[in-house]
């Protein structure tokens, strides 16, 4: 079967190739002249299976009040004459109940332990490299309240088959030596040993790479302008090059994986997806003293930042901002990583040289990906992973193409169309 995939991100590339195993012939449409050059090019760089509880739970409405026009707030919402943000707000709010925010847990853990199976597979078959450590990932609490409400999601976690411990603030220094300079601070932490890092935006590079060794075409720096369906199916896709040439592209079967951009796509169709992009921002900076420096990769749920260490480089990220398509560097956000970073490993990095990126991430109210079938027979959708796109990348690529393929998912997961 022909298969288009439209977006070239994590999701698109995982598309992809799980796709071309399955013996189809590909071709990836993207607007960027390379891989991951948007939402996946400087993210977090963490498999976090145990980054499972969503935004949307029982404690986040008062939080979010109380973080309403902090500039510096790990979840702010910048309120907006946007029908879309409220729907979706008022979408988030329905998802913070205990049921909703337990369904949606068991979930994105089902997901998040098949999908680091999948790409721990991947990378024993293909033999790529992306700096990825597989150390696990240790979540650290400086506040004995957040500490004791994270003891309710473990266990969960744990019961679905992710093993997140919980563990002392003096284990969790054992673990990660680089905490010590806030010891008096930290109140506990839980740490899955079986989570990863890596860099996201060199592994879609690599696996771009094999693809088109095995046949798949990418379309690079090929602007999508409109999805055209007749006979109740998608027709062509129309897109131009970076010439500005109009092209009409045909296929059997088209894989929506556009992030954020998802929604603009799919809303000519009849298609309305609750996805709204939330835009978070990292840092990346070299190592300076290698002795204060983490090695672990390390989640501040407090301050919602994840650090990973990417060879000699630090990449601190997190935060979320929902203000529409807007794509602006807040420089007091920047500074309030930066800060963070300092605080609690002073002297690690180079904070003179840090770089600083935001990207858009394509959240649901749920924090549950959006994979499956749509309403029109041959549109399959691999979209609104939000914070969790390379964690989940792997079991949603390999998922849809199996689903694409007429076959039945590998793995339990509430699959749209399904």
């Amino acid at each position: 079967m022909k298969v288009i995939v439209l977006g070239a991100g994590l999701l698109g590339v995982t598309s992809a190739y799980f796709l071309r195993q399955l013996g189809h012939e590909v071709s990836v449409i993207d607007r960027q002249a390379s891989p991951a050059a948007e939402t996946s090019f400087a993210n977090g760089g963490q498999i976090s299976v145990s980054h499972a509880e969503p935004w949307a739970n029982p404690g986040a409405p008062l939080k979010v009040l109380k973080w309403l026009g902090k500039e510096d707030a790990p979840l702010l919402f910048r309120v907006r004459a946007d029908m879309r943000q409220w729907l979706w707000g008022l979408q988030f709010l329905r998802e913070c109940s205990p049921a909703r925010t337990r369904h949606n847990i068991a979930q994105i853990v089902r997901l998040g332990t098949y999908s680091r199976d999948m790409l721990q597979q991947l990378r024993r078959d293909v033999g790529i490299t992306y700096d990825e450590r597989t150390q696990g990932i240790l979540h650290f609490y400086t506040s004995e309240k957040e500490f004791a409400a994270a003891a309710a999601p473990a266990a969960q976690m744990r019961a679905l088959g992710c093993d997140r411990r919980v563990i002392s603030a003096d284990e969790a220094v054992r673990i990660e030596p680089a905490l010590r300079h806030i010891r008096p601070q930290l109140a506990g932490a839980t740490y899955t040993a079986e989570d990863e890092s890596g860099d996201a935006n060199r592994f879609a590079r690599e696996l771009v790479r094999c693809c088109e060794a095995d046949g798949v075409r990418f379309l690079m720096s090929h602007t999508v302008t409109a999805l055209r369906a007749a006979g109740g199916a998608i027709d062509h896709v129309e897109a131009t090059d970076s010439d500005g040439r109009f092209q009409r592209l045909r296929a059997d079967a088209y894989v929506l994986a556009l992030g954020s951009l998802s929604p603009i796509y799919a809303r000519p169709l009849g298609i309305s997806l609750p996805i709204y992009p939330a835009k978070g921002y990292s840092v990346t900076m070299p190592v300076k003293d290698a002795s204060m420096a983490h090695q672990v990769s390390l989640t501040d749920d407090e301050y919602k930042l994840v650090f990973s260490r990417l060879g000699d480089r630090l990449r601190i990220a997190g935060t979320a901002e929902l203000n529409g398509y807007d794509r602006d560097l807040n420089r007091v956000r920047c500074e309030a990583i930066v800060k963070r970073v300092e605080d609690l490993f002073p002297g690690a990095g180079e904070g003179a040289q840090a770089q600083f990126w935001t990207g858009l991430r394509p959240a649901t109210p749920s924090n549950v990906p959006i994979i499956g079938r749509s309403r029109l027979p041959n549109l399959f959708l691999n979209t609104g992973h939000g914070t969790l796109g390379w964690t989940h990348s792997c079991g949603s690529g390999k998922s849809i193409a199996r689903i694409v393929s007429g076959l039945k998912p590998e793995v339990d997961f509430a699959f749209v169309g399904h």
